[in-house]
C-alpha cells in the first residue's frame, strides 16, 4: 500500500508540474523575469553561444525538487521525497521534449512523427511566432490545444 501511495504522489506531481510550468511560463517568464526568458525567443543566429539566460530556469525548478529530496530524507515526512522525484521526472520530460526534440539543442532524436508530436511542434511554433513579452499563446508543453492537431493552415484560417 505504501508503494502505491509513493507512486501516486510521483504521478500526481508530474501531472501537476505541467500546470506549474504553464503558470510560470505565462506569468513569470513572460512577466517579471522576461529578461531571463527573452533570449529564448530570439532566432538561433541572434544568440551568443550554446547557453541562454533562459537556462537559469532549470535552476529555479531544481530548487523545489532538491528541497523535497532533502525534506523527505531527513524528516519523518518521507512522502515529500516523491514530490521531488515527480518534479525531477517532469524536468527530464521537459528537457527531452523542449530542448532536445523541439529546439534540437542536442541531436539525439529528430524522427518523432505522430499527431501528438506534430501538435506539440505547432503549438510551440505558434508560441515562438511572437518575440515580444505580451500577446503570447500556448504556454504549456504537454497539454496541447486541440486546434494544433489540425494542419496549420486550418487553424490559421480560423483565427482570421
Amino acid at each position: 500500500m505504501t508503494a502505491l501511495l509513493y507512486i501516486g504522489i510521483t504521478i500526481a506531481t508530474v501531472l501537476f508540474m505541467e500546470f506549474v510550468a504553464w503558470f510560470a511560463h505565462k506569468y513569470v517568464m513572460h512577466g517579471f523575469l522576461w529578461d531571463w526568458h527573452e533570449d529564448h525567443h530570439l532566432p538561433h543566429h541572434e544568440k551568443d553561444g550554446f547557453f541562454e539566460k533562459n537556462d537559469l530556469f532549470f535552476l529555479v525548478f531544481a530548487i523545489p525538487s532538491m528541497a523535497s529530496y532533502i525534506i523527505g530524507s531527513v524528516t519523518p515526512h518521507f512522502w515529500v521525497l516523491f514530490i521531488g522525484v515527480g518534479i525531477s521526472i517532469y524536468g527530464l520530460i521537459y528537457f527531452l521534449i523542449h530542448d532536445v526534440y523541439i529546439h534540437q539543442r542536442f541531436k539525439w532524436f529528430r524522427q518523432l512523427d505522430s499527431k501528438y508530436s506534430r501538435a506539440i511542434l505547432r503549438a510551440h511554433g505558434a508560441h515562438h511566432a511572437k518575440r515580444e513579452k505580451e500577446d503570447g499563446e500556448s504556454f504549456g508543453l504537454l497539454i496541447v490545444n486541440p486546434k494544433y492537431f489540425r494542419k496549420r493552415s486550418e487553424w490559421k484560417q480560423e483565427a482570421s
